[in-house]
Order: C-alpha cells, then sequence, then structure tokens
C-alpha cells in the first residue's frame, strides 16, 4: 500500500483537529471543570495544585465563595489531573514540533545562503536579485492592504456589531489588549535599516534575527569568493554539507507534522469560544474574503504570467508549507518547510530561495498588511469614524513600515495594528474588540504570507533562469523515490539521466 502523502497526512490531522477542538468548546464549560472539583480552571491548568484545607475544617462548610477565594481547586480529583495531563501532552507535542522547526531556521538560512551567495561569483546578479526581491515584495504588500480595504469600505463590517457587544468585547479583552498596545513601537525607517546590521553576529544568531542572519551569511558568501579558490573550496565543502544535514533534519521534524497539527489546531479552536466567533462573523469573513482574494487570484497572476508555473503545480508544491503556516501561525516556523517546499518540490535553485524566502519572512507580510486595512476600517466603522482618502493612503504606507523587520511571529500582527491606529487617530481600545479571533485570522493571514514568499521566489527564481521546468522536478523525484530517498536532489549529471 503506498505511503500517503505528507500534505493529505496533514490535512487529515487538521480536520480531526477541528473537529475535536469544537466538541471540547461547545461541550466542556466551566461547570464541567467544577463537577471534577475545580473551580479556577486557568489555575488548575497552569499548574496549580489543589489547595490544602487546614486541619479541622470541613470544606462542606465553607461558603462557595469563601472556598473558591481561600482554596480554589481543593476537591479536585483524578479526573481533573487526568484532564489536565491530556491537555498539557497535547500542547507538549505543538510546542516540540514547533520548537523544532525553530531550532533549524536559523541554520538553513545561514549554511544555504552562505553556499548560494559563494557559488554565484558575480556581485552584479546578488544585487540584481536583491532589487527584484524587495520591490516586488514592498509592491505585493501595498497591493494586499489596498484590497483589505476596499473590502472593509464595500462590505462595512463594523455596520454588524452592536455597541453592546462591542462594549462587552473591549470588557473581556481589554487587559490584553493593554499589554499589545505597550509592546507597540512606531516604525523608524533609519532605525530599520540600521538593525539590518549586527553588532554581534553570534547574538544574531541566538536570538533568530532573520535580517541580521542573512547580512551575515550574505557578506561571509561574497567573501568566500573573494579569498584563494583553495582555501575557501574547504569552508564551501563544509557549509555543503551542514547543509545537507539540516535538511534531513527538516525531514525528521516533519515524520511528527500531522500530530503536531492536530494538536495546534485542537487546542486553538477549543480555547477560541464560538460566542466570540458570532460575534465578529462578519468581520472575519470579509479577512478570510481579502486573503483569499491574494492567494487564489493576484499570485496566480504572479507565479503564472511573470513566474511560468502552473496553478496546479505551485498549489501542489507547497502545499505542506501553507498546512504547516496555518498550524504555526509562525512565517518564521514554518521557513525550512518553505524552503524545501520550494526547492525540492518546486524546483527552485538554492541560490535563489536561500536568499529571497528568509527576507519574505521578516519583511514581507502581505496577509498581515492585509488585515490591517480591514481592522482599521471596522474600528474606524464601530465607533462612527471616517476614514478620508489621505487617512487610507497613511494606512497604506505605515502598514507597509511597519511590516519591514517585524518579526514572523504568533500575534505580532496584533501590534503592527496598534502603530496603524495611531497614525490616523483611532481608538486604540478597539483592538480589544477583534482580539478573541486574532489568533485564527492570525493562523489564515500567515498562510497569505507564506505563500506571497514562495510566489515572489518563482518569479525571481524563472527571471534569472534557476527554476527546473516541471518534468525535471518530476524525474528527480521519481529517482529520488527508487532510490529509497526521501525527495533528496541528484546531482546534475544524475537529474539528466533521470529526466532522458
Amino acid at each position: 500500500m503506498p505511503k500517503l502523502a505528507l500534505h493529505w497526512q496533514i490535512i487529515i490531522g487538521l480536520a480531526l483537529g477541528v473537529l475535536v477542538g469544537l466538541a471540547i468548546n461547545i461541550a466542556w464549560d466551566a461547570q464541567t471543570w467544577r463537577s471534577l472539583g475545580v473551580d479556577s480552571p486557568k489555575a488548575w491548568i497552569d499548574g496549580g495544585a489543589p489547595a490544602s484545607v487546614p486541619e479541622g475544617i470541613d470544606l462542606d462548610q465553607i461558603p462557595d465563595s469563601v472556598r473558591t477565594g481561600e482554596y480554589p481547586n481543593a476537591e479536585a480529583g483524578l479526573g481533573a489531573k487526568g484532564a489536565r495531563f491530556v491537555r498539557n501532552a497535547n500542547s507538549f507535542i505543538g510546542d516540540l514540533f514547533l520548537r523544532g522547526l525553530r531550532f533549524i531556521a536559523v541554520p538553513i538560512v545561514l549554511f544555504s545562503l552562505i553556499v548560494g551567495a559563494s557559488s554565484l561569483n558575480d556581485l552584479s546578479k546578488l544585487s540584481r536579485i536583491g532589487a527584484k526581491t524587495i520591490a516586488i515584495y514592498i509592491f505585493t504588500t501595498a497591493i494586499a492592504i489596498s484590497v483589505g480595504l476596499l473590502l472593509a469600505n464595500v462590505v462595512k463590517p463594523g455596520s454588524f456589531v452592536s455597541e453592546q457587544t462591542r462594549d462587552g468585547l473591549v470588557e473581556r479583552f481589554g487587559v490584553e489588549a493593554q499589554g499589545k498596545v505597550e509592546a507597540a513601537e512606531a516604525p523608524d525607517v533609519w532605525k530599520t535599516v540600521l538593525n539590518i546590521v549586527p553588532e554581534n553576529p553570534f547574538e544574531a544568531l541566538a536570538k533568530g534575527n532573520m535580517l541580521q542572519v542573512v547580512f551575515a551569511a550574505l557578506l561571509i558568501g561574497i567573501c568566500l569568493t573573494l579569498v584563494k579558490k583553495e582555501k575557501a573550496r574547504v569552508v564551501i565543502t563544509f557549509f555543503e554539507a551542514m547543509t545537507d544535514v539540516v535538511i534531513k533534519i527538516v525531514n525528521l521534524v516533519l515524520l511528527l507534522a500531522p500530530y503536531a497539527v492536530f494538536a495546534l489546531i485542537a487546542k486553538q479552536v477549543a480555547e477560541l469560544g464560538l460566542d466570540v466567533l458570532k460575534a465578529l462573523a462578519v468581520y472575519s469573513v470579509v479577512v478570510v474574503a481579502g486573503l483569499a482574494t491574494m492567494i487564489l487570484v493576484v499570485y496566480p497572476i504572479g507565479f503564472r504570467v511573470l513566474g511560468g508555473v502552473r496553478y496546479g503545480r505551485f498549489f501542489r508544491a507547497i502545499a505542506p508549507a501553507q498546512l504547516l503556516a496555518f498550524s504555526s501561525a509562525s512565517s518564521s516556523a514554518t521557513l525550512p518547510v518553505t524552503m524545501e517546499c520550494c526547492e525540492e518540490r518546486l524546483g527552485v535553485k538554492e541560490e535563489v530561495s536561500a536568499f529571497v524566502l528568509p527576507i519574505g519572512a521578516t519583511i514581507n507580510m502581505d496577509g498581515t498588511a492585509l488585515y490591517q486595512g480591514v481592522a482599521a476600517v471596522f474600528i474606524a466603522q464601530l465607533y462612527g469614524l471616517d476614514l478620508g482618502i489621505a487617512d487610507q493612503l497613511t494606512i497604506v504606507l505605515t502598514a507597509t513600515l511597519a511590516s519591514i523587520g517585524t518579526a514572523g511571529v504568533p500575534g505580532v500582527g496584533m501590534i503592527m495594528l496598534v502603530i496603524v491606529l495611531q497614525s490616523v487617530g483611532l481608538p486604540l481600545e478597539g483592538i480589544a474588540v477583534i482580539l478573541g479571533v486574532d489568533r485564527i485570522l492570525d493562523m489564515c493571514r500567515t498562510v497569505c504570507n507564506i505563500t506571497g514568499d514562495a510566489m515572489v521566489c518563482t518569479i525571481v527564481a524563472n527571471s534569472e533562469g534557476a527554476i527546473e521546468t516541471e518534468e525535471q522536478v518530476e524525474a528527480r523525484l521519481r529517482a529520488a523515490r527508487e532510490r529509497g530517498l526521501d525527495e533528496h536532489p541528484l546531482e546534475e549529471d544524475e537529474l539528466e539521466e533521470a529526466a532522458g
């Protein structure tokens, strides 16, 4: 029986995660916890042991208000412990998978980009690739924000939320929203550019600052072309071998992917709360419709017309990366898989993918930028404020600048939104209204982000003649399967023999 393809395994895990999460969300509530002796579920889940009751005090004789305040979870028994164990085990699997992806994100960028830059032997080619990449990223970000603004102005999602619902959501999520406001920092162009150059390259590696890692790797790769070839060859060979090692680690980590996707999705859906989703249904639909427009309409124009890649080929190749992006809500965590999909399944040469994709994971946030546009207009409509053309152009500019240099991690879009709202004078308390559905929308917009990265990578590779034909990719993968290798790349002479 043939092995089920990875993306189908992930889809199955995702679907099961949604079903289990919904079942838990509907059936498991505060009353369920109380029946298990838990009066403070959050404290119990966070690891709080049952509070000890002083000797001689009968717990049944203590009023509920006192018992809950002084002795929370005092009656928690085996059932409550079992529920907490299952929840913690589920979180452990998801967190372990994400940690594995983050573990290899920096090494794969460092090693592969050094090899790619050193193999170019042409600084003009490197600068040409860089200019194309940044220009296309900025252009698609501006398009994404415009799509979001257009949809929000046409549908007017803010008119579907009553003032009572708005105030209730502000009260419920106000404290968390305040933390996002305090964490925001207005973008500074000079500081953003300066921060690309690391003061300490080892600190950049340790903190996973991807733009600084890219800069350091490019500098090393370029300088390797300027030293004697016999000396440079030793270093390049080392990094080539380490790149192959990291790719193997990626393959090992992906073995956990279907189970991790189930764990991550089940947790998010269970915690979301259907009441919040219903209240913000129209807003959520507008955001998702905008993201779908980018993924299914705008990007295909790019990779089909300028990248020379068929619709089906492109989406079949990057499907695993899209599914993992949805589960993790992190462009940076998904980066190793995005690179593997573009190189092995789409046929983009490493010299392009190793440069374009890490930069994209940091500065290309089309989905997040589109979300900024919809959210800003939505909040303005909630409070009965009008946004003129000048205000909406300010949103486009501010969201584009805010996306550059912002880490591709879960929740960063909300911090960017604070900056956007401040730029046009909208009330920051509106963030609390949409905070309840931010996580699920974060998952959706991350899919858009990495799809945009792959699209730009395809366009740049095609313009540089650095992408295989569909026949070459199929021949290489078929030969690799016959050799018993898990989609491991073949050398050029082996590829020609397989294709022939």
